[in-house]
Parts: C-alpha cells; structure tokens; sequence
C-alpha cells in the first residue's frame, strides 16, 4: 500500500489527560499510564502502511520526545485552546494531502486495521469527510478528509453526532482495535483482552 496519509494526533500535556483514568492503575502513576496510551497509539500509526507521516501536536516535553523516537513529526500545540482546535493546527501544519485525526487513547490499536480505515475512506465515497465511531458509537476515534476538503474537527462528547451533523459519513468496517479508545477503566480492561501495545501492556504486567 502506498503511504499518502498524514495522521495528526493531538496529546495533552500529562498531568491534564486522560483524568477518568486516574487511579485506574494505583501502583502506576498517572502521567506514566497516559504516556504509555498515547506512546503505542503513535507507535501503531508509524507502522501503518498507509501512512507518510504522523504528526504529534503537543506541549509535552515526555510526549514530544516519546514521539519523536518512535518516528513521529512533533509540532507544539500553539493554538494551546484544546483537542479541536489542536487538530486544526496539525492539520494546517499537514497541508493539503490526505489527512486524518487520530485520538490518542487506542493502545490496542493494530497497523492493519487503521490502513484498512484508511483505505475505505479514501474509496468508499470519495471527496468527503469520514469517521469511525468508537466501540460505544457516541464518540470518535478517527476523522478523514481527502485533499482540499477541511479535517472540520468535532471532538468532544457526542462527536460521532457531531461529526455527522456537520457532514462526515461513518464508516462501518470491523475494527476493534481502532474502536477502543481508553477513557476509563473498564475501558482499559477492555482494550487489555484485544492485546494492548508494549508500553501499556508492561504497565498492566505486574498487575493481577
């Protein structure tokens, strides 16, 4: 598969994401698991073969270098006015090719399903936005745009509506492991039994 996409993976300073999390794993401290989630999303996304490049937009100095030896573009967080307006900036960054957002939460994410996301959003319909729900169906865990058609981020609650409401269309396909995003922890134990990436998964080792 040729690589054409350019994933932008906005991520929160540390000690601010993923605050449902906390205390999720008490002999880990927070800022480790929340790296570990947004390390193996980026690590997953470098290998996929669809994509050119993935473009980490932070003002974390752990994300920024976690990032960036895994092979990701780091770029700050200069609108620093949240997850929307951080994937507009990357996406701005990214310029005018094939552009998708990513959350970063999906450590059980596997290469080839993203690719194959990719892939029906580049050819299913063509010319428009498309997302892919998360496993509950209310958020999103991915947003697509194709050249010359704005990325129009609606991250937040109610995003997969939201998304819809301004124009995308979803994509059906049978991805789980891109669906699991990790907001809580039931929804780590869940994207445990998928099989998380090494970051996360050596944090849960220990654990019984």
């Amino acid at each position: 598969m040729q690589p054409t996409w350019t994933v932008v993976v906005p991520v929160k300073r540390l000690d601010a994401a993923k605050s449902r999390l906390r205390g999720a794993l008490p002999a880990v401290p927070h800022e480790e698991l929340a790296l570990a989630l947004a390390a193996d999303t980026v690590r997953a996304a470098v290998a996929c073969p669809a994509v050119a490049e993935v473009l980490v937009v932070t003002d974390d100095p752990a994300v920024a270098a976690t990032a960036g030896a895994a092979g990701a573009r780091v770029v700050p967080d200069r609108p620093d006015a949240g997850l929307n307006a951080a994937f507009r900036h990357g996406a701005e960054v990214a310029g005018r090719g094939w552009v998708a957002g990513l959350t970063a939460d999906l450590p059980a994410l596997r290469p080839a399903e993203l690719a194959a996301a990719l892939l029906a959003a580049a050819t299913d319909t063509p010319g428009v936005r498309r997302f892919v729900a998360d496993a509950p169906g209310s958020g999103t865990v991915l947003l697509a745009a194709p050249p010359g058609v704005a990325l129009e981020p609606r991250f937040g609650v109610g995003s997969a509506a939201a998304h819809a409401a301004g124009g995308a269309l979803p994509l059906h396909g049978d991805w789980p492991t891109l669906r699991r995003d990790v907001d809580t922890a039931a929804d780590l134990a869940a994207a445990a039994r998928l099989g998380l990436g090494p970051r996360s998964a050596a944090l849960l080792a220990p654990c019984p």
